[in-house]
């Protein structure tokens, strides 16, 4: 029998960050035995009844229901996890704190930075713990990077770019809205490319350089219209396609992000480069266990951008998988995650990104929309840096 304090999982959402997350669940006490907490798969929920049968029975968990406010009723459950459309955050996460329920919710925190803040202030009302999955900042080569910034290695920060890629909504007979494609309506999403893949783009970018001030902005919806699974009708579409703009950090260095859905050859790029007053580095997710870093100091003869492989023990995070020179993948980052959050339950230190830290994430997803829309430059309101 285990001496170990459980903390029961109620996980809301069967899709893919369903599995990602249980993936970590069900990983910690393999590679992370010494922690005082375990979790336990005690429900899954999801509105089909044969989709969260089949999925509970497959990954473990011991339940499910197909009514998330039965789930978070549950005297049984110490942690709801949210892994549902971004127009179900708000009400699911108010409705856990007030339950007085751990929350862990998936990115972005929520479509407009007005809904955001109400989960905010629910969070903080209640006392509980959260936390929001923002996993690239647990790659490890990524979370390398932020160690280098905050040594002082790389000297006063210049610029900062960041793009984040895809190609899969190029077919204007792709429809919107429904259970797959619920990301190409506004209404569910709240946004396009900036909610989903800039939001990543900039949490980590003000996780290692501080915070973003102001931003100018532009959008595109390359297709206009596009059928609507759930009415049968051709519809208006509301999210952006696409999305660049540049921006002023806190510390006075220079931003600049490219996100769209219409790269072709592109299904998951998403890269940032660092550049110092003393050396430089960058990173790529289809590479990721690699950091690349230049360093000025060097010799001039044998100056030049070298390869880190990270993989080391004395690595972030590595010392807790296989030997140096062998890699592990995506899955991983959420793994940390969980690993994190359950550390954050001995030591009583918050899980960052917590909601608050989303909120200033949001804060400038909102001002990049607002700013394309009026075509002119707008202040986040972000004046402290995330945790």
């Amino acid at each position: 029998m285990s001496n170990k304090k459980e903390i029961r999982i109620g996980l809301i959402g069967c899709g893919l960050m369903g599995r990602t997350h249980t993936n970590g669940y069900k990983r910690l006490g393999d590679f992370f035995p010494e922690y005082e907490y375990r979790p336990v798969l005690k429900a899954a929920c999801s509105r089909s009844e044969d989709k969260v049968k089949a999925f509970a029975e497959q990954w473990g968990y011991e339940s499910y229901e197909t009514d998330w406010k039965a789930l978070v009723a549950r005297d049984d459950i110490d942690a709801i996890d949210i892994c549902t459309p971004n127009d179900t955050h708000a009400e699911i996460a108010i409705a856990a704190a007030a339950a007085g329920k751990m929350i862990l919710c998936e990115k972005p925190l929520a479509r407009t930075l007005a809904e955001a803040q109400t989960m905010v202030d629910a969070i903080e009302k209640a006392g509980v713990k959260n936390t929001v999955w923002y996993n690239y900042r647990r790659v490890p080569a990524v979370t390398l990077a932020k160690q280098i910034v905050d040594s002082g290695k790389l000297g006063k920060i210049f610029h900062y770019r960041a793009n984040f890629l895809q190609d899969w909504t190029i077919s204007p007979d792709l429809p919107q809205g429904g259970t797959a494609l619920w990301r190409l309506d506004s209404d569910a999403a709240g946004s396009g490319v900036t909610g989903d893949l800039l939001a990543h783009c900039i949490d980590t970018a003000m996780w290692i350089n501080g915070a973003i001030t102001d931003v100018s902005a532009m959008t595109e919806t390359f297709i206009k219209e596009r059928v609507h699974q759930a009415s049968g009708q051709v519809q208006k579409v509301g999210i952006d396609d696409a999305c660049i703009f540049h921006c002023h950090f806190k510390n006075g260095s220079l931003g600049l992000f490219e996100s769209t859905r219409y790269a072709r050859g592109h299904k998951a790029l998403y890269t940032f480069e660092i550049n110092g007053e003393h050396a430089s580095i960058r990173w790529d997710l289809h590479d990721m266990n690699r950091l690349e870093f230049f360093d000025h100091d060097d010799d001039a003869i044998v100056r030049g951008w070298r390869s880190i492989l990270v993989t080391d023990s004395d690595q972030p995070y590595m010392g807790r998988w296989w030997i140096p020179g062998t890699s592990i993948g995506y899955e991983h980052s959420f793994v940390h995650q969980v690993a994190d959050f359950f550390k954050s339950l001995e030591t009583g230190e918050p899980c960052a990104p917590t909601f608050q830290d989303a909120l200033e994430t949001q804060k400038v997803c909102e001002a990049v929309l607002a700013s394309a829309a009026s075509r002119s430059w707008k202040d986040t309101g972000v004046e402290n840096d995330i945790s």
